[in-house]
């Protein structure tokens, strides 16, 4: 059922309110169509095994429900959020309290970022923690996302963009919503799944596309001076695909600004998702 965001109801005693308890996956429309829609399906429906959830439709169901959901939406190009809740039931730690899944689709406008991020590239400070979800559910798109918003929080008040990460080795494992690139002359690295980051969709187009372009790739851990000492830094996402990164805690990355590598990647990344005949973010600035 299609409703309206005021219309809609969700029960307070829904587990995704009361624990968290609950996956997401967060995915954008390229000229109207959503993005490797079934590569999030895939990965919503990985996130849900790995914390017993089982999800409320199958696979295609889903999708064009999804397609449904934006259609109605009319919006130029959408933002959705796909949520599966473990449902209702009577409060308790107990799983097996909950009654049948709960599916929620949100669909918004897209708010893309300034064209200047892309030109001038962003601040970013360090964030040390451990996720509370790494050891039950690494690897799951789960939506306690208490951490990250701490981070972000210290991030904002720094007047920075986004927050890395830290492990308890210092190692920079992702952002609060973002996975971490840096270059080093003609390598491209990122860190592994292993070392408990969430693997975005993103994050695997951006690999494809370096190999596409030549770039050498390694998948390895970033201790945190290596990559203060990288010749390029950017972070990925969704919703704001390549963002150059051009200081790390104060520290300029490079010559403080965006990178070649960085900006070919992000080139032919927005030719992959159908947008050759569009200015590239940081062309469509007029001074």
């Amino acid at each position: 059922m299609i409703s309206k965001p005021e219309e809609a109801k969700v029960s307070v005693y829904d587990r995704g309110f009361l624990y968290g308890d609950s996956v997401f996956e967060t995915i954008r429309t390229y000229a109207g169509e959503p993005f490797a829609l079934d590569e999030h399906l895939a990965r919503l429906e990985r996130s849900a095994a790995r914390v017993a959830i089982t999800p409320p439709l199958p696979r295609v169901d889903f999708a064009l429900e999804i397609r449904r959901a934006i259609r109605a939406a009319r919006n130029p190009e959408s933002y959705v959020r796909v949520m599966i809740t473990r449902g209702t039931g009577p409060m308790g730690l107990d799983t097996g309290l909950a009654e049948q899944a709960l599916r929620v689709v949100l669909v918004e406008p897209l708010q893309s970022l300034p064209a200047t991020v892309y030109r001038d590239g962003v601040s970013v400070i360090t964030f040390k923690t451990r996720r509370a979800a790494d050891e039950v559910a690494q690897g799951a798109k789960v939506s306690n996302y208490l951490t990250s918003m701490m981070a972000l929080k210290e991030a904002r008040a720094a007047g920075a963009h986004e927050a890395l990460i830290l492990d308890g080795s210092g190692d920079v494992l992702e952002g609060t919503t973002s996975n971490v690139f840096i270059v080093e002359g003609a390598t491209l690295s990122t860190p592994p799944e292993e070392a408990g980051i969430l693997v975005g969709i993103t994050r695997a187009h951006v690999l494809e596309t370096a190999h596409e372009l030549g770039v050498a790739v390694k998948i390895e851990r970033l201790p945190l001076d290596r990559v203060r000492r990288a010749d390029e830094v950017f972070i990925t996402s969704t919703l704001r695909e390549i963002v150059p990164v051009i200081q790390v805690d104060a520290q300029p990355i490079g010559g403080h600004v965006p990178g070649r590598t960085t900006h070919a990647i992000h080139a032919a990344f927005r030719r992959k998702v159908g947008l050759a005949a569009e200015p590239l973010p940081w062309e469509q600035i007029r001074d």
